[in-house]
C-alpha cells in the first residue's frame, strides 16, 4: 500500500512538472509556423543538398540505372551466346570429321 502511494505521488509530480513545462513553452510553440516551415530552406547549403537529392531521385524515377543495367546484361548474354555458338560449331565440326573417319574405315 505504501509503495503504491509513493508511486502515485511520483506519477502526479512528474505529470504536473510536464504540464508546467508545456504551459511555459506554449507561447513559443504558438509562435512557430503552422505548416512546419522555419526558413531553413533559404540557406545555400540546404538548397544544394536538396537539388542533389532531387537529381538522384529523378535518376531512379526515370529508371536510368535499371535501363543501363539491363542493357549491360543483354550485351553480356549476347557475348556468352556467341561463345557458346562458336563452341557448338567446333564440336559439330569435330563430330562430323570423326564420323567421316569412321565411314572411311
Amino acid at each position: 500500500m505504501i509503495i503504491e502511494s509513493i508511486a502515485l505521488v511520483i506519477f502526479i509530480c512528474s505529470f504536473g512538472g510536464a504540464a508546467l513545462i508545456l504551459i511555459k513553452k506554449m507561447p513559443a510553440l504558438h509562435a512557430l509556423p503552422y505548416n512546419g516551415n522555419a526558413g531553413i530552406r533559404e540557406h545555400k547549403f540546404v538548397l544544394n543538398i536538396e537539388n542533389r537529392v532531387k537529381a538522384v531521385l529523378v535518376f531512379f524515377e526515370k529508371q536510368i540505372f535499371l535501363h543501363k543495367f539491363l542493357s549491360w546484361v543483354k550485351v553480356m548474354i549476347l557475348k556468352v551466346e556467341r561463345n557458346i555458338d562458336v563452341l557448338l560449331h567446333k564440336i559439330r565440326k569435330k563430330a562430323q570429321q570423326d564420323k567421316e573417319i569412321k565411314d572411311k574405315k
